[in-house]
């Protein structure tokens, strides 16, 4: 394909892109700028309350797996 066809068609391919990613929503990061940006899922009160459920969930799952741990290694030494 010659160059005088395939640069201008490369070129209008890139602008289109960088169009098209103004307007694309955005996804769970910060808001986009502008009047294109809508407030991000988790930033949203009811998304902030459910990850910290979560978040305290895991944590207390990973306490008591540590204290199972550290009881199993005490009963495997105290064994003679």
């Amino acid at each position: 394909m010659p160059d005088r066809i395939l640069m201008p068609f490369l070129a209008l391919i890139g602008l289109g892109l960088i169009a098209l990613s103004l307007v694309w929503p955005q996804g769970y990061g910060a808001r986009s700028p502008g009047p294109f940006g809508s407030v991000p899922i988790q930033q949203t009160p009811e998304m902030r309350v459910k990850i910290q459920r979560e978040k305290d969930a895991a944590a207390k799952n990973e306490q008591q797996a540590r204290e199972q741990v550290s009881e199993a290694r005490a009963a495997a030494s105290a064994a003679p």
